[in-house]
């Protein structure tokens, strides 16, 4: 089993940065692909970002490409999202997600252990 922690978010204004942490415990997130998703009020859960077990592979979702940067400390056990240039329409609650598997996965069915989600507010 694994327990998922997210924190960092926050309510911030658009053009800013912010990180967010997903801290593991329970068993060390090296064997397990990890990935954010988000869900935004009236939508249904999408995925973010996916990191490879190392470190080496990354995705994105389209929308944010060259905003959001994805990655991992085995060591310490936690993921990170970075993202730079907010907009509006990232708004949500961000979940942490780990899976077990090879591959980076865009579905939630994947992702067997999830956080309790913290929200990201973007103010226009």
């Amino acid at each position: 089993q694994v327990q998922l922690v997210e924190s960092g978010g926050g309510l911030v204004q658009a053009g800013t940065s912010l990180t967010l942490s997903c801290a593991a415990s329970g068993r060390t997130i090296s064997t397990y692909v990890m990935g954010w998703f988000r869900q935004a009020t009236r939508k249904e859960r999408e995925f973010v970002a996916g990191i490879s077990r190392t470190g080496g592979t990354t995705d994105y979702t389209d929308a944010v490409k060259g905003r959001f940067t994805i990655s991992r400390d085995n060591a310490k056990n936690t993921v990170f999202l970075q993202m730079n240039s907010l907009k509006s329409e990232d708004t949500a609650v961000y979940y942490c997600a780990a899976a077990h598997s090879t591959l980076i996965w865009r579905g939630e069915a994947t992702y067997a252990y999830w956080g309790q989600g913290t929200q990201v507010t973007v103010s226009s």
